[in-house]
């Protein structure tokens, strides 16, 4: 049965490392291809499995292998990946299908010269496979956590420096756990207890999250967006820490917004729901594919308060300033918090990134924050844990800007009350459970 979907998803890999392809884009696009939900399942367990544990299972291959990973061809190389990621963490399968279905897939790829390597090396590693081939840990901390949790060691060392030790490591292992699916109610057309029962009647056990007012964990969920329910608008998926962001900006109904950063749309269809879908919210970005998404969304939703708009939120815009009751900077950033949902943002990101996408983030709130009236709120947020695109950067726009100041949060419960006061939240997927999230409450006073 799987032998087709062991092809697929070694394609979709090699697409992932030659021309850095979007996993989550090359699945959807591909699986469709297979009949069976099990196959789909199955290349889906492939590609984010060998994402994943990519560095762990190079680690293994390059013991048995005297061709460097590098030198190594790639189909060959996602072959065996696919093969040892099997034999380790999949033990439903026998080991002597995972060999002989690899061989057949690299015959099958005009590559029979090197089946016989393919079969040397996974029989060999399949024998071997109770032996630790991992460095040091007391002497190699940073190459030991890199390998184990398949983490790039500039990567590994940043939360080190951010944090410590003994968090990163808690971390790095958190962030290869499966994440849940999360949802969030739209209270425009239904409270979340009664789409809870309507869960039920399709046997989908739900409970409440704990930090977001609108939140669902769906357990064990099966296709969720082909339910009537999702179709008619009453929910929409979005991570817990996501859903954060319009609660804390908690619009008054009949406000002017601009989300100036906007694409997906998710964060302005909450901010839309929250304000009672009274007033005007202005949603911005620079990709115009993307501002259909939010248009088709808000159509869904029972949204009409929301005008997209294709706009550089690098660029100043006269027309609006002072003009806006609240402002969202939902801003790029290098998405540290999503390792657990994305894998892929591990092999495409670079320290350099998050140097360059700091002073992005600089110069976007500088230019937001000119669209505030005087007593307006500006929220600022990223999907990353990494403090060189949040607080540091929250803390050089208010050194150059005495006019606004950062506001205690209210509307929310959180462990750290001081944090709440301080005006500025960060969510650690290892400690909350959530996506990894930065928030912070800003307020132009004069």
């Amino acid at each position: 049965m799987k032998n087709n979907a062991r092809k697929i998803a070694i394609e979709i890999l090699e697409l992932i490392e030659n021309e850095k392809a979007y996993s989550n884009i090359e699945i959807n696009k591909k699986v469709k291809l297979l009949e069976d939900i099990r196959e789909q399942n199955f290349v889906r367990e492939l590609v984010y499995g060998v994402l994943e544990n990519k560095l762990y299972i190079d680690n293994i291959i390059s013991q048995f292998s005297n061709t460097k990973i590098n030198k190594i061809d790639n189909i060959i190389l996602q072959i065996l990946r696919t093969g040892v990621y099997q034999i380790y963490f999949m033990k439903n399968i026998p080991e002597s299908a995972v060999c002989n279905e690899a061989v057949k897939i690299a015959k099958n790829k005009n590559k029979k010269r090197l089946s016989g390597f393919v079969n040397g090396i996974l029989r060999n590693i399949s024998r071997n496979k109770n032996k630790e081939f991992l460095p040091d840990k007391s002497t190699k901390l940073v190459d030991y956590l890199s390998i184990k949790y398949s983490h790039p060691k500039w990567m590994v060392k940043h939360f080190i420096d951010d944090y410590n030790e003994d968090f990163t490591e808690k971390l790095l292992s958190f962030n290869n756990e499966k994440p849940p699916l999360i949802i969030r109610v739209n209270r425009l057309k239904i409270d979340r207890e009664s789409l809870m029962n309507k869960f039920m009647d399709y046997n989908i056990k739900t409970e409440r999250t704990k930090y977001s007012k609108d939140g669902l964990v769906v357990h064990k969920p099966k296709n969720i967006t082909g339910l009537e329910e999702f179709k008619k608008g009453f929910f929409t998926i979005q991570d817990e820490s996501s859903q954060l962001v319009a609660q804390i900006m908690n619009p008054k109904e009949g406000s002017n917004v601009i989300d100036v950063c906007s694409a997906p749309g998710g964060k302005s269809t909450h901010i839309a729901e929250l304000m009672n879908n009274k007033g005007s919210i202005l949603s911005r970005d620079i990709f115009e594919h993307k501002l259909n998404l939010i248009e088709q969304n808000s159509k869904r939703l029972g949204i009409d308060i929301i005008n997209t708009e294709n706009f550089d939120a690098l660029k100043f815009d006269k027309k609006i300033q002072d003009s806006m009751d609240y402002c969202l900077v939902d801003a790029p950033c290098s998405g540290l918090g999503l390792l657990r949902r994305k894998p892929d943002i591990r092999w495409n990101k670079s320290k350099e990134d998050i140097e360059d996408l700091s002073n992005i983030q600089l110069n976007i709130l500088e230019i937001a924050s000119k669209y505030l009236k005087k007593g307006g709120i500006l929220i600022y947020s990223t999907c990353t844990i990494s403090k060189k695109e949040n607080i540091e950067v929250v803390n050089k726009f208010l050194k150059n800007n005495i006019n606004y100041k950062l506001e205690k949060i209210d509307n929310l419960y959180f462990e750290d009350k001081s944090k709440l006061e301080e005006g500025h939240i960060t969510l650690l997927p290892n400690i909350h459970g959530t996506d990894g999230f930065f928030i912070a409450k800003i307020k132009r006073i004069r």
